[in-house]
């Protein structure tokens, strides 16, 4: 069915991974408030609620003019990507490469989402659950909504006093623990960072 209609697995792809990512995000968003944590796995595995103007995994840059470049970048990789695929698909690119791509273009959708319109659509998610479209509008305007991470997986977690000596102190954060996995993120985050880690893998070996 694929070979017959090559658009229709990475659409369907791009399609599932939004669907998942935005149900997961509203839930979210409108069931816990900043900081909030539910265990899924123990200390290992936590859904803890933050949100992040910015890149993948909570990385920031120049304030709000920054967010507004991240947000109209984002908005046309996109569009180049999907005239890429396109391209790649009508010359017959090896399926796994075409997936590759679908994976990290539902990635950048998932977060575009969020910059674009949750903004506009929820109340602030600072000190109570967030309310979907309150009296007086939303928390920000158009492309300056915040991306809502969840996913945070401290599998390690040392205090600097409970550290083995040879432990540099970098390694430490400024509330002096080392923690892997420190970063937090989304549904997003992970598909944009296995397409691109199997587009490496893939055309690696394509070599």
């Amino acid at each position: 069915m694929f070979k017959k209609k090559p658009y229709l697995l990475p659409s369907a792809i791009i399609l599932a991974i939004l669907l998942v990512d935005q149900i997961f995000k509203i839930w979210v968003k409108t069931t816990m408030k900043i900081g909030d944590d539910i265990p899924v796995f123990g200390n290992w595995f936590l859904l803890h609620f933050t949100e992040n103007n910015g890149m993948a995994f909570g990385m920031e840059f120049f304030g709000n003019a920054g967010k507004l470049i991240l947000s109209i970048f984002r908005i046309a990789a996109v569009a180049l990507l999907v005239f890429y695929v396109t391209c790649l698909i009508r010359k017959k690119t090896p399926t796994v490469i075409i997936v590759c791509f679908a994976l990290i273009i539902a990635g950048a959708l998932g977060n575009i989402l969020d910059s674009a319109f949750y903004g506009l659509i929820f109340s602030n998610s600072a000190t109570t659950v967030a309310q979907a479209f309150p009296d007086g509008g939303g928390y920000a305007p158009f492309l300056y909504g915040k991306v809502v991470d969840m996913l945070y997986f401290p599998i390690i977690d040392i205090a600097r006093d409970a550290a083995p000596a040879w432990m540099p102190d970098f390694l430490f954060g400024n509330d002096g623990r080392f923690i892997f996995f420190r970063p937090i993120f989304n549904i997003a985050d992970a598909a944009i960072t296995i397409g691109v880690a199997l587009l490496v893998i893939f055309f690696g070996k394509m070599k």
